[in-house]
């Protein structure tokens, strides 16, 4: 009878193993930090410390199989790492952390494949998709998604209160029920459901031995019950303030009701998975379909054998170590001192405008972690009013950027009605004319309009990836990573048509463009 034939690791391979851990940790370590601190951070990912501990937990309980296979390394994992850190690099110099925290699944990934080759890949696919999960949602597609479903639960929301016979009336997402105003802010729009239930989602539909359709089934559908049972939940907030006062939308109540509520949606994807269950003609139990198995032992007669160190090792650690070296040179980078005024110099009187300075909260500036700003308020001899920002940063390298207006405009009830990229032929800073991005915004008969775009080296950008892409080539042509967010807002009077709001700002902006350059720079 033949003997099971078992592969182990050398005490040399778990030494290299490590070794490439810890060079790993050191290349993409700015990146893992700002992972972290984004988890911290917003509660959506608080669930994120939890999956690396699960992906590990999903790579233990295939280790008998992996026992199994001789596991040659394949070559094709190498040059995979080699895009990894590549593409790393490139978001780092750019500050695109999204891209570096990519390169992190991706140089992982390469690792894998390089280390274990095809056949190991294929066997931990799924504890290494679940990493993507701890990844966030670039910002512009958080705050999009964001906003329609903030709009989406206030609307379902109203929807339940009005089923109990309550009068209630919806402005944006703010729920008036006459003696309170439910605000359905950023907090409330189902994300810190989505996310974890999501991820949980995954992990049960891996786990649930059906047919493929059944499981992919099952992970979709934890998106709308995410969403109805969190439109629900602020129904029955709605409900509980009009019978028992404002407290049932405050403090422990409301953060008890927030956790009943993902424990219901739980059960009820529970309950999901035993309808698909049935589906068909399957004979096992549900129990056997959704099992947790655990890897055997191999057996006491096994024959054992040791595993040698590929060469695709040796070439990880290769591409590893010059990357370890690369990485400080990087990073050391000083960005070129530029000669500006400060913008707490800049003129309160320009032309037939006057401005008067206002100041931005510490809470505030801490988030933004900007170098320098100014914010007015301008009125001219017609009393026509606009609101002036500029936000400068001396370096863009570490992360700290031009924050995008589309990220902060919404919110309170306002939602942006048209964007649009607009060329002010009349306005020539350089005899050039001036390219902006036009937000109408809009709340019931309230109506702002804001023009806004990024100043970065004498570029006058309106998308804010390819400002990332300038700030890639710049800080490697010239080591420079400066640059400014510049932002007008005027509110267009009941009487008044958008129109009249683009008047107001063309006129400022001729009297503001030939001055802005001395405290921007080119």
């Amino acid at each position: 009878m033949a003997k099971t034939l078992v592969w182990r690791e050398t005490s040399l391979r778990w030494l290299l193993l490590a070794v490439l851990m810890v060079m790993l940790a050191f290349i993409f370590r700015d990146g893992l930090v700002e992972l972290e601190h984004l988890w911290a951070k917003k509660e959506e990912y608080s669930h994120a410390y939890l999956l690396p501990i699960i992906s590990l937990f999903l790579v233990w309980q295939k280790s008998d199989e992996l026992r199994q296979l001789p596991l040659k390394g394949a070559w094709l994992g190498v040059s995979i790492v080699v895009i990894g850190i590549l593409l790393g690099f490139a978001g780092s110099l750019s500050t695109i952390f999204l891209v570096v925290h990519y390169s992190i699944l991706i140089t992982l990934a390469g690792i894998v494949l390089a280390y274990l080759g095809r056949r190991g890949l294929m066997l931990l696919w799924a504890p290494l998709l679940l990493l993507f999960f701890t990844i966030p949602l670039p910002p512009f597609l958080y705050n999009a998604v964001s906003v329609k479903l903030q709009l989406i639960s206030s609307e379902l929301g109203v929807a339940t209160i009005r089923l109990f016979g309550i009068s209630v009336f919806l402005e944006g997402n703010v729920i008036d029920l006459g003696s309170y105003k439910l605000q359905v802010v950023e907090a409330c729009n189902g994300l810190r459901y989505l996310f974890p239930l999501m991820s949980i989602a995954f992990i049960m539909a891996y786990f649930f031995q059906v047919a493929l359709w059944k499981r992919v089934l099952v992970f979709l559908a934890s998106i709308p019950l995410t969403i109805i049972m969190n439109s629900i939940r602020i129904g029955v907030i709605g409900v509980m303030v009009e019978y028992w006062g404002t407290d049932m939308a405050e403090g422990f109540l409301h953060d008890f009701e927030g956790w009943l509520f993902f424990m219901v949606c739980m059960v009820m994807l529970i309950g999901i998975m035993w309808l698909v269950y049935k589906i068909g003609s399957e004979q096992r139990s549900f129990q056997q379909v959704f099992g947790i198995d655990y890897p055997q032992p191999p057996p006491k007669s096994a024959l054992v054998k040791f595993r040698t160190v590929p060469a695709t090792f040796y070439g990880l650690l290769l591409v590893l170590g010059m990357a370890s070296v690369i990485t400080p040179v990087l990073e050391g980078r000083q960005d070129a001192v530029v000669n500006r005024k400060s913008l707490d110099e800049f003129p309160v009187d320009m032309g037939s405008w006057h401005g008067r300075r206002e100041r931005i909260k510490d809470i505030y500036l801490a988030e933004l972690d900007l170098t320098d700003y100014v914010i007015a308020d301008y009125v001219d001899a017609h009393r026509r009013t606009v609101n002036f920002y500029v936000a400068y940063y001396a370096s863009q390298r570490a992360g700290e950027s031009a924050h995008s207006p589309q990220s902060c405009l919404p919110g309170g009830g306002w939602k942006i009605n048209k964007i649009t990229q607009q060329k002010l032929d009349n306005v020539l800073p350089g005899g050039v004319p001036l390219n902006v991005n036009r937000v109408q915004i809009q709340m019931g008969e309230s109506r702002i309009l804001v023009y806004y775009w990024f100043q970065q080296r004498g570029r006058v950008i309106t998308n804010e990836y390819m400002v990332k892409w300038y700030l890639l080539l710049d800080g490697l042509r010239r080591n420079r990573t400066d640059g400014a967010l510049v932002r007008l807002t005027t509110v267009i009077g009941p009487d008044e048509e958008w129109g009249d709001g683009d008047g107001r700002l063309v006129d400022f902006m001729r009297d503001m463009t030939p001055v802005l350059s001395d405290y921007v720079p080119d």
